[in-house]
């Protein structure tokens, strides 16, 4: 959509190529806020409903953000089309701050490597949408890429991760119950504890540290009186 919407604009409402630019650059413009509130309701539906929760929020970001695609592709007036596409914008960098709530649990050990083929996915789907708008005619581009969103969507009813319930299969584990519950004073699953502090371990390393110093001054005055 980045790289489409300013020739979409320029083309379609026969604008300045500044005038597209400065319509199209509201896309990026939604980041600013609305990926961090994608996060949060992610975070705030897992709370509810643990992986679960995340998930319906994800496939319904997903949903409308794909038939937002079509219903833009198919406006006939400006200010409709830029109404859209600010609210398809916000919906996609929900998604994405959506998306970014999901991959820690998918194998904790290696969420660097996830997160960075996650990454790399939205780079791949960039050229191929890229080649879609050069090889087809835009409303076909358009129809391809929402398409492939709703799809995407679908595919999410099929997203089972270890020790957490998917939306069609799959059941938490007691731990992540728990967690998410906040019931029996259960840490949170697969998330590193900051670990308390070790009083008496100081105290004694405190002491043990005070004797050193003694010792090391009385024979450091023993050797001043044998001189």
């Amino acid at each position: 959509m980045n790289n489409a919407a300013a020739s979409y604009f320029k083309s379609k409402f026969e604008l300045t190529t500044e005038s597209a630019a400065a319509i199209a650059s509201i896309f990026g413009w939604m980041n600013l806020f609305a990926r961090g509130v994608g996060g949060y309701v992610s975070d705030k539906a897992n709370s509810k409903m643990g992986m679960r929760g995340r998930l319906i929020w994800q496939t319904g970001l997903l949903v409308v953000e794909g038939c937002l695609v079509f219903v833009f592709s198919n406006s006939n007036s400006l200010a409709v089309a830029i109404v859209i596409m600010v609210f398809f914008s916000s919906i996609v960098q929900s998604a994405e701050g959506s998306t970014y709530g999901i991959v820690p649990y998918v194998n904790p050990p290696v969420t660097g490597s996830i997160a960075g083929v996650v990454g790399a996915g939205g780079n791949l789907g960039a050229v191929g949408f890229g080649l879609g708008f050069r090889q087809l005619e835009t409303k076909q581009a358009f129809y391809l890429m929402g398409g492939t969103i709703i799809a995407s969507g679908v595919f999410t009813f099929f997203v089972n991760i270890k020790g957490h319930a998917g939306l069609i299969s799959g059941q938490d584990s007691e731990e992540v119950i728990a967690a998410y519950k906040k019931t029996a004073g259960a840490a949170p699953a697969q998330t590193l504890q900051v670990p308390e502090p070790d009083v008496e371990a100081a105290k004694e390393i405190d002491k043990a540290g005070s004797e050193a110093g003694s010792a090391a001054e009385y024979n450091e005055f023993i050797g001043h009186l044998q001189k």
